[in-house]
């Protein structure tokens, strides 16, 4: 049964893809993932706010380097003494390529275009094989509109595709008005794929001590059905690889993405709730599924199930939802 897939230009011996999580942070997590049937790894995000936190702690510290005692000075530590996150970024990259035969893929996660060219060109010299672009910005500011978000992403993939021969993957959110034809855009701009979608972590109320509090929920199969219809609605229409992510727990769900159109299935929750084994778990539940099935390959079966191959286009469309509204009327009525 041949598994192969294509992610970003890279020929990759299966679709299961763990995405950016806790476990590329070290070796022997990573090492258990590619042993467990992993086909690629995206490392963990890179993220602007800790990036620009670095630089401020940096300045401060020469700062006061400059105002201080001089026969104290000597005991403060100079610029070049001070390790940031992106050299222990680029040293983990380093040793992941190192350690590991599966393609590495490096992960941003910004607002701005900033200091992103400089730290691509970096990963690029490292050894990424790709690169993950995860923009999130909440566009809470009344004055900022629709087009001037989707401006944030077009832009920052523009400037960077002028300095970073990379594959560019953009993860996106599901909240923008048009989602097709944003990624038409990006593709026109540059990407080689886009990751749909990205889960934002939502912020809670402690009602006790009345306070905003950070709230952690991982994602369950019911989430993943909006990146389905979206990837079977896409499929065809685009020519860049379209990776599903958020929701895929089991070997069901994967394959779902698969027929609907997806390239890749991102692995996150799942890994972290059951461990790096149950990555091979999925696998042998696709491999199972396959041989039970007419396909004889993953290229075979991807995107039989898309809106153009569905049969029922409207599946996907506006009339799902009102088909779903009256079948449980009835079902109440009976």
């Amino acid at each position: 049964m041949d598994l192969q897939t294509t992610y970003l230009g890279l020929r990759l011996k299966n679709p299961l893809v763990p995405s950016a999580s806790p476990l590329s942070r070290h070796l022997d997590s990573a090492r258990q993932l590619e042993d467990a049937g992993a086909a690629a790894l995206v490392m963990y995000s890179l993220f602007e706010e800790e990036l620009q936190h670095d630089h401020q702690v940096m300045d401060d510290q020469l700062r006061h380097q400059a105002l201080g005692h001089a026969e104290a000075s000597s005991f403060l530590p100079l610029h070049g003494d001070l390790p940031s996150r992106s050299e222990h970024y680029l040293e983990q990259l380093q040793r992941l390529k190192q350690s590991l035969e599966i393609p590495v893929i490096a992960s941003l996660n910004g607002v701005t275009p900033g200091g992103w060219i400089e730290h691509g060109k970096a990963l690029q010299q490292a050894g990424a094989d790709a690169l993950e672009l995860n923009v999130y910005y909440i566009a809470g500011d009344p004055e900022v509109s629709g087009s001037a978000v989707e401006h944030r992403y077009i832009d920052l993939l523009h400037e960077l595709r002028q300095q970073v021969n990379l594959p560019i993957c953009m993860k996106l959110s599901p909240q923008f008005s048009a989602i097709a034809n944003m990624v038409s855009h990006l593709e026109r701009v540059g990407a080689d794929g886009v990751s749909l979608f990205n889960r934002f972590y939502q912020p809670d109320i402690d009602i006790d001590s009345l306070r905003v509090t950070p709230q952690l929920s991982l994602s369950n199969s019911a989430d993943a059905l909006l990146a389905m219809r979206w990837i079977a609605m896409l499929y065809g229409r685009v020519k860049l690889t379209l990776a599903a992510t958020g929701g895929i727990h089991n070997h069901e769900d994967a394959l779902k993405m698969l027929l609907a159109g997806a390239d890749v299935v991102h692995l996150c929750s799942t890994l972290l709730i059951h461990g790096p084994d149950r990555l091979a778990e999925i696998l042998h539940g696709i491999e199972a599924w396959l041989e039970e099935s007419p396909y004889e390959s993953i290229e075979q079966l991807k995107g039989t199930l898309s809106q153009q191959h569905a049969g029922d286009a409207s599946a996907y469309a506006r009339a799902n939802y009102l088909q779903l509204l009256n079948n449980y009327l009835q079902a109440q009525n009976s």
